[in-house]
Order: structure tokens, then sequence, then C-alpha cells
């Protein structure tokens, strides 16, 4: 296991690889875990790491860094301290709002970020993430298969505090897409269409990204994609890190195999 310590908190990463830097960030429901597989295929090209956020998995409880941008300011403070510059950033879900709140900060230090099943706002988000148990939120969302329960074998550590405070924290800031939407980092929202705790963003939203951005959908998986089928994903994860720097994602879709998953 793998720690740094920040402002006398501790937080937990695990590192694969060398090469440019990636960055993987969870979601509300497991840890830094369940990106072993994706961490193994980048790691053959890229140096990746995963980080448990403030009140996940093995990282520091405390309240007093649960906010949106506190989680932000964790991983612009793990950049620092371990002396990585510009990166790429892949987010699920709650990683994924993180994500976007760091990208909102420090545009500077995004080549790129792939969000994955991204609540654009409150809304779209299941009442039963808000308000169920972590162990049932994981069983709902991730199912019972063996690859599912060693993958979200940490999701039992995670605070409920910490889910719930970064959950209204969203409701506070529902500006933060429109706020980056015109920085002119490439960003891949990637979703599973089966995903009973985030809506798929409306069709409208989804044809008005801008050139720099571009939505692929999954089909088959769910709240986990890189879980329910992680070739599928891997693949995509691969096809985009590989993608020139400041390249658009919608060169993706001029592939034949992701032709049948954009909408």
């Amino acid at each position: 296991m793998s720690a740094i310590i920040i402002d006398g908190s501790m937080v937990h990463y695990e590192a694969l690889g060398r090469g440019r830097p990636v960055i993987f960030l969870h979601g509300w429901v497991g840890s830094w875990r369940y990106w072993i597989n994706a961490m193994q295929v980048a790691a053959t090209s890229f140096r990746a790491y995963a980080i448990d956020l403030f009140g996940f998995g093995d990282s520091m409880r405390d309240p007093q860094r649960y906010s949106l941008d506190k989680q932000a300011d964790l991983l612009k403070r793990f950049l620092d301290e371990m002396g990585i510059g510009k990166i790429a950033l892949v987010g699920h879900n709650l990683g994924a709002v993180v994500g976007l709140s760091y990208l909102k900060q420090w545009p500077q230090s995004v080549d790129r970020l792939m969000a994955i099943n991204h609540p654009f706002d409150h809304s779209s988000i299941n009442n039963r993430m808000k308000t169920a148990s972590m162990p049932e939120l994981a069983d709902w969302l991730g199912g019972r298969s063996p690859e599912a329960v060693s993958a979200l074998a940490d999701a039992a550590k995670a605070d409920s505090q910490a889910v719930a405070t970064s959950i209204t924290g969203l409701q506070a800031t529902p500006n933060l897409f429109a706020d980056i939407r015109g920085l002119g980092v490439p960003c891949l929202f990637v979703y599973g269409p089966n995903d009973p705790g985030v809506a798929l963003p409306s069709q409208e939203r989804t044809d008005s990204l801008p050139t720099h951005m571009h939505q692929v959908n999954l089909e088959g998986t769910g709240h986990f994609p890189m879980i329910d089928n992680s070739n599928q994903f891997n693949r995509l994860l691969t096809d985009f890190l590989a993608l020139d720097s400041g390249a658009s994602p919608r060169e993706l879709q001029f592939k034949e195999e992701w032709k049948r998953r954009v909408r």
C-alpha cells in the first residue's frame, strides 16, 4: 500500500507503469480497487495512479474535507507533492465530478478528461443513491458476480457522510459543466445505459456538446462499465488515451467499433 500525507491526513494511492501520468478517481461506491484492470491496461504506455478520495477506501476520514472543492484540492496537492505535471483524468461519477471541479480550477494541468456516468445535475441521481446504506448500494449497482464483489470489496469502508456531502455539493454547484465547457479541454463522457443510479443526459444536452466534447454509450453496461464489460471499456480507454494531445474525442466515432455506440 502506498500513501502520502497531505496537511496531516493520509491519502492512499496505488501506481503502475511508466510514462505520461493518468489519474483514476473512483465514484461513490468503492475505491481505487475497481480500477485495477484499467490501470494494468493503461500501464503498458502510461504511469497510472488511482487515488482514494477523503472518506473512501484507505484514505483519511475527515468530514471537513468531504466537499467537492476539498476533494479537488486533494488531487492538486497530490500532484504537487508527487511532482506530477500535466495529466489525463479518468473519473467515475463522484470522481468525474471531482475531476470537473479540478479542471475548472486548474485547466492548464489537464490534457484530457474521461467522465464516466457523470451526473450533470443533482436531479439525475436516483434518490436511492442519496439514502441507501453502502452495502445495499454495492449490491444494487454492482451485482453479486465474483468480479463485482472483488472489485467493490472496499465499498463498506466509505464514510456515508462523504457520500452525502458530495451529493449535496453537486446540488450547490449547478453551473459546474457550464463553467468548464468553454475551456477547450478534450472531454469524453461515457455512460452505461443500464445504470440505475445515474440517468443518461437528455438528447438535447448530448446534441449541444461543443466540438471538443463527445459522448459514448457502452451498450449492455450499467453503473460500472469498467466491471460490466472490462474488455469493451478498456478498448475505449486505450483509444482515448492514444489520441494526440488536444484532439477532439469525436475522432473516436470514425472507428467502426464505436459508431454503433455513439448517441
